[in-house]
């Protein structure tokens, strides 16, 4: 990824995003996050030890590149999650770019889950399912809005999924 391409803005519009499914999702991104650091910087020897570098490499660069432009929705989302609310409604004007951030980020991620099925070096379990769902129907209407598709609401995302 060259970084964001700030000529070429998209609307991304997150409905019903459940906030404290947020919160237990990025508990449990925080500690996977915190174990693969260690791994990382005690330069494990493995056939998967490329794994956190990888993941930490591509997390720091989206965060570079794109963590500005979600500052709004970030203080939106923790006062909706201080205020005991259920369910937020997001609107993110992001560069078209994040479209491609987020198709990584996402398979970086189940690279992530993985690695940690196998059990070999970290305490923290791969992605609970429905923080799984959270993270692809999250990501995945990123990828859908900035290529055209409407947004499609978290229940009706869930709905939809389960029954497949």
């Amino acid at each position: 990824m060259s970084g964001p391409d700030s000529g070429d803005i998209s609307e991304v519009r997150i409905l019903g995003f459940p906030v404290a499914l947020q919160a237990r999702a990025q508990e449990h991104m925080d500690d996977l996050l915190r174990e693969f650091m260690l791994i990382a910087a005690a330069n494990e020897q493995g056939p998967k030890a490329h794994v956190p570098r990888q993941l930490l490499d591509l997390i720091q660069e989206v965060q570079r590149d794109y963590s500005g432009a979600t500052l709004e929705q970030d203080a939106q989302l923790l006062a909706a999650r201080e205020s005991g609310l259920a369910n937020i409604d997001l609107v993110y004007r992001i560069p078209s770019s994040v479209a491609q951030a987020a198709t990584r980020l996402g398979e970086a991620l189940d690279e992530a889950d993985s690695y940690c099925l196998a059990g070999e070096h970290l305490l923290t379990l791969a992605t609970p399912s429905e923080a799984l769902e959270l993270r692809r129907w999250y990501l995945g209407q990123f990828v859908a809005q900035i290529g055209g598709a409407p947004p499609t609401p978290w229940g009706e995302w869930v709905a939809t999924h389960r029954r497949q």
